[in-house]
This record gives structure tokens, C-alpha cells and sequence, in this order.
């Protein structure tokens, strides 16, 4: 057997192997919302990234785009911002009870 033969079979399950969509975003992550306007109360939030996409309690719910730009919704809320390797942050707004309400996010990654 040749050597060209063996480099092939060697290298038939690398070429083969389903692509992984896990980034490098993916894991837990500790959110702080914090209300800067409006009467809306400041929170923390435990959040999950998988495969791109933000999973948490209730109806938490967003996308990370393979360079870390985070849109993500919370109840009427929505947020955007940066993450970066173990941290990140952004801004939100929200209606709470007829009142407008904004504020910033601060992420840290667990």
C-alpha cells in the first residue's frame, strides 16, 4: 500500500466530521440589567449561550453573532451590545407599565 493511500484513509473522518457550531461565546454568563431611566427594576440574570443562540429563564431569548454582537429580548425588553471572550455589555430599553425604561447590561462569562 502506498503512502498516498494511507494519508486518504487517515484523513477520511477529519474531512468527514460534522462541523461544530459551538463559539467562543457559548457557555453560562451572569447578566446585571441595570435601569438607568424609568421606573423598571435593575436584575440579574443566569443565561445560557448555545451555538449562537441566548437561552434563559421565562421568555429569554437572542442570537451572538460569531464576533460577539448580542441582540437579545426579555419580556417587552430588548437588549444589544459586545461580548468579548469573558465579558461583555450593552444596552436595553422596555415599557414597564405604560413608563419608558432603559438602561446597560454588564455580562460576566462563568
Amino acid at each position: 500500500m502506498n503512502y498516498l493511500a494511507l494519508s486518504a484513509i487517515a484523513l477520511t473522518p477529519l474531512v468527514f466530521a460534522p462541523a461544530s457550531a459551538k463559539t467562543l461565546f457559548d457557555g453560562t454568563w451572569d447578566v446585571a440589567v441595570v435601569t438607568k431611566a424609568g421606573s423598571c427594576q435593575s436584575s440579574h440574570y443566569r443565561v445560557t449561550v448555545q451555538d449562537g443562540r441566548v437561552l434563559g429563564p421565562g421568555d429569554v431569548s437572542g442570537r451572538v453573532t460569531s464576533d460577539g454582537y448580542v441582540r437579545a429580548s426579555i419580556g417587552g425588553s430588548h437588549a444589544n451590545g459586545q461580548l468579548e471572550l469573558r465579558n461583555g455589555s450593552g444596552r436595553w430599553n422596555a415599557a414597564s407599565s405604560g413608563a419608558a425604561c432603559s438602561g446597560q447590561w454588564k455580562a460576566t462569562k462563568e
